[in-house]
């Protein structure tokens, strides 16, 4: 039997965009309705950030058995093989924790804790009729303000012979069981990365094809600390190089041709993934009907996450820009203060850090140095090598620095960091950036020791290094000197 429900809020779209604005909103008291017509926890929990970081961290432990000789561990028989410890592997069981970290996590993003909260959960896909109603299933919702967190999907791109081949993306790469043999990779970005170099820890030969430079979108110092460690643990990064064709081969193989300034060339594997981007979801929500101007990067919105329908937000993934869970949560958070509260909430992303979960990692929030250089000018940018820090000697991870750029007066502008740890370590750096801090903040701060952290406190001191030579200061030093 057809129903109208009457909420004060309409979430579309169960991932952690939509999931933060239905329970802080229904924490309040306020009535929501929340839809989803897939997995509730959306693509982070599902087939992004909570799988990948779970492989992630088995190929770590995988490598870890690889590094135990130089730090005096070894096997019972007490020898090391020439070739050094290689670890075996039990795919299925790779993909059994993969899948019970999932299912760990999944009772907190439910629709029975949902509906636990006072959310009413509906099930199926939703679809604008006109700029103030909602219609899923045989329910017409008529909120006061709706918001739109339906995401984004792997893009595919229209490559000849890709729809003849079977091929991953996100969401079917964790269902394996299977080892892949030759592990192809279309895209060099952050996902094509991680995963590469995951998988090359779990014993697979992997190629990476990249048509730019592989992590192009970030500083391009760090990521050469990054790409050089990935290379020398045998992964073959091609940057520079076009996909021009797949073609199927018996046994489920594939020929994978490219052209790059060398010529045309080809390569063989057994698995391939698709990881090219992200397209915002848009289709089937009949956005027109509401009056919301959208593209395939995103719905357009502006600095409070309106669209252009004034009652209708739109955060996360589907609303363009910088597509991680934690923006998402972020950009919730704002569309409550301003459904709830009428504050005047507008996004800065500034402030918003991110990090590839390679092995170094490769951390960034604020400006690059190209970017405050265009945008400033007259800036100073702080370096200190990992080399230089006694906790990354005893843990063997020396490789990378940290970047800090400030402007003239020493507020810090933007920090990356290519090296172990540099998500944890980025902590700290969004702090600053949000506060304005400067160096003179962080030099007058106390890290405890041996810690990766004071890696950062000794970039922010060089920025004082200057005064130290000035006449005029040991001048003046010498003349205290003299008062005995």
């Amino acid at each position: 039997m057809a129903k109208t429900l009457t909420p004060d809020i309409c979430v579309i779209g169960g991932g952690s965009g939509g999931l933060v604005v239905a329970s802080a909103a229904a924490s309040f008291g306020v009535e929501v309705v929340l839809i989803e017509k897939g997995l509730m926890g959306g693509d982070c929990l599902n087939y992004g950030c909570v799988p990948s970081k779970a492989m992630i961290a088995a190929g770590k432990h995988a490598q870890s058995m690889r590094e135990a000789p130089d730090f005096g561990v070894l096997p019972p028989s007490g020898k090391v093989p020439k070739a050094g410890l290689q670890p075996k592997f039990d795919f299925q069981k790779i993909h059994d924790h993969v899948r019970g970290v999932i299912d760990t996590i999944a009772p907190m993003d439910s629709v029975e804790r949902f509906e636990s909260l006072g959310v009413t959960v509906i099930k199926d896909h939703a679809r604008f009729e006109d700029k103030k109603t909602v219609v899923a299933d045989d329910t017409t919702i008529k909120a006061r303000r709706i918001v739109v967190a339906t995401g984004s999907a792997a893009f595919v791109p229209p490559i000849p012979g890709l729809d003849t081949v079977k091929y991953e993306t996100n969401e079917t790469l964790f269902e394996r069981t299977e080892a892949p043999g030759h592990f192809i990779v279309i895209g060099g970005g952050p996902i094509g990365m991680e995963m590469a170099q995951a998988h090359r820890r779990l014993g697979a030969e992997v190629t990476v094809i990249e048509g730019v430079k592989a992590l192009n979108n970030d500083d391009p110092e760090c990521a050469a600390i990054v790409l050089e460690k990935i290379r020398k643990e045998g992964v073959n990064i091609l940057e520079g190089t076009k996909v021009t064709s797949v073609v199927k081969l018996a046994g489920n193989r594939v020929k994978v041709n490219v052209e790059s300034d060398e010529g045309s060339s080809s390569i063989e594997g057994d698995t391939l993934l698709v990881a090219t981007g992200r397209a915002a979801t848009v289709d089937g929500l009949d956005l027109e009907k509401a009056g919301i101007e959208y593209s395939r990067k995103g719905i357009k919105v502006n600095d409070k996450m309106r669209t252009t329908n004034s009652r209708v937000y739109a955060i996360g993934d589907v609303a363009g820009g910088l597509q991680f869970t934690h923006v998402a949560g972020y950009q919730a958070g704002l569309v409550i203060r301003s459904i709830l509260f009428r504050l005047p909430a507008k996004q800065d992303t500034r402030i918003i850090p991110w990090c590839t979960y390679t092995d170094p990692e490769l951390a960034q929030v604020g400006l690059t140095e190209a970017q405050a250089r265009e945008k400033i000018g007259d800036i100073t940018v702080l370096r200190w090598p990992y080399a230089e820090n006694d906790r990354a000697q005893a843990e063997h991870k020396t490789d990378g620095l940290i970047k800090i750029i400030t402007n003239k007066k020493g507020r810090i502008e933007g920090v990356t960091i290519a090296g172990a740890m540099a998500g944890e370590m980025m902590n700290m750096w969004a702090l600053a950036i949000s506060q304005n801090l400067t160096v003179k903040d962080i030099a007058g701060y106390i890290p405890p020791y041996p810690t990766m952290t004071e890696i950062g406190k000794r970039a922010a001191t060089t920025f004082y290094a200057p005064t130290t030579k000035k006449p005029i200061v040991r001048s003046v030093v010498d003349f205290l000197r003299s008062f005995g």
